[in-house]
């Protein structure tokens, strides 16, 4: 059994106590306790821990100030927090440690459970089973010769994550993904190249070798009797190009397909450079029978006004309000506003990122439509999604109109 210094930092003598026995308990620990955060930081600077659990009202120096501070040290061991205060100020704290690059790997609302302290072991078991594997991300820069030559070649594929009603539970459609099946380094993940493609100016080469793999795909998913909807994620501001739409809708037609079974994601990670050529390409993007989906809604700077004002077939809800939400009120309030806008909108809702039977609890309650995540499936090789639908059996899509 692996060993693991724990640094706990707590003004409560009770709680001392109390949080000494609960690890002793649980074994495998090593416990070292302070009173207060200044002393956490001097005895971080000196001494490795791995895992860092404080309390968030403090004295002098609060939890996240404690966090800030953390984040300022060369050696930072996971983080763990605890407070009696709100859920809600316990994700914001977290998120306070998340985006200054802390590993967060516990939120506990006190009293402090065994059984989250078990949870925290094997938190800290999977990092360090992690930290022995290699990583598989790509060994130095890429040209974009080299690039241009893998989406040539086939090497950078569509690969599909089902989508499942949470009323049938059946599979009702696919989100295709990008993965770049290396020859020498094996399936690398989109933060592998993406930026690089991007970079590049190789997204509208992507684009259409996306849409032309899942168009092959789709083909031989028909054959077995199954008419699935995909959608393919379209970086706003490429509707920049007049003639995108135009050559979306030849490249469906030269296969002999219905854009009514493709559906395109625009993502908010960019924006075009006039806001006419964003309507315009949305607008025309429907005209044209495409469907279309506002992506990552609720994460960023989503808005109210381009949901509704935008011919949106879909709202997709960004996984940071799926995670967790088994277990945050605020999150599960969040998600039944949201569904509850797309169902007034007319919109199909589709919650990414479900991990959990109870995050899958919660979205069924609040009637989400649909729902896409790992305890689905993993996006998976068209041929392997092809044995997921023989398994499943989903009914013929119906036509958005």
């Amino acid at each position: 059994m692996s060993v693991y210094r724990v640094l706990i930092v707590e003004d409560h003598p009770f709680q001392h106590q109390y949080l000494a026995t609960l690890f002793q308990m649980a074994g495998g620990f090593e416990v070292d306790l302070v009173w207060d955060a200044a002393t956490a930081l001097q005895r971080l600077s000196c001494t490795p821990y791995d895992l860092l659990l404080t309390d968030l009202m403090m004295p002098e120096m609060d939890g996240v100030q404690l966090i800030q501070k953390l984040a300022q040290l060369h050696c930072r061991p996971a983080l763990a927090l605890m407070t009696a205060a709100s859920r809600r100020m316990l994700v914001g704290s977290g998120q306070v440690a998340k985006h200054l690059g802390l590993q967060v790997v516990g939120l506990i609302s006190k009293p402090v459970q065994e059984a989250e302290i078990a949870g925290l072991r094997e938190i800290l078991d999977e990092l360090r089973a992690q930290a022995k594997v290699p990583s598989g991300k790509p060994r130095g820069c890429r040209s974009r010769s080299t690039l241009a030559k893998a989406l040539e070649n086939g090497e950078i594929q569509a690969w599909f994550q089902p989508k499942k009603s949470l009323r049938s539970g059946g599979i009702v459609g696919a989100e295709a993904l990008a993965r770049w099946v290396h020859p020498a380094e094996g399936v690398l993940l989109p933060g592998a190249f993406l930026n690089e493609i991007e970079r590049s100016n190789l997204e509208v080469e992507l684009l259409f070798s996306m849409l032309g793999h899942t168009l092959n795909a789709q083909k031989e998913w028909a054959q077995m009797g199954y008419l699935l909807p995909v959608s393919i994620n379209l970086s706003t501001h490429l509707l920049d190009q007049a003639d995108l739409v135009d050559r979306l809708l030849a490249h469906v037609h030269v296969s002999q397909a219905d854009p009514r079974l493709i559906t395109f994601e625009l993502t908010e990670s960019s924006t075009t450079r006039f806001s006419s050529n964003y309507y315009a390409g949305a607008c025309r993007l429907r005209l044209m029978g495409f469907g279309l989906a506002m992506d990552d809604f609720g994460k960023g700077y989503s808005s109210y006004f381009n949901l509704a004002s935008t011919p949106f077939t879909e709202l997709k809800i960004d996984r940071s309000l799926v995670h967790g939400c088994g277990e945050n009120d605020g999150l599960e309030s969040a998600l039944l506003s949201i569904i509850e806008l797309g169902r007034k909108l007319g919109l199909t809702t589709v919650a990414e990122g479900a991990e959990t039977q109870e995050e899958l609890a919660v979205l069924r309650r609040l009637r989400c439509d649909h729902v896409q995540g790992f305890i689905i499936a993993p996006a998976v090789a068209s041929n392997d999604l092809a044995e997921l639908l023989s398994e499943d059996g989903p009914r013929p899509a119906l036509f958005w109109t």
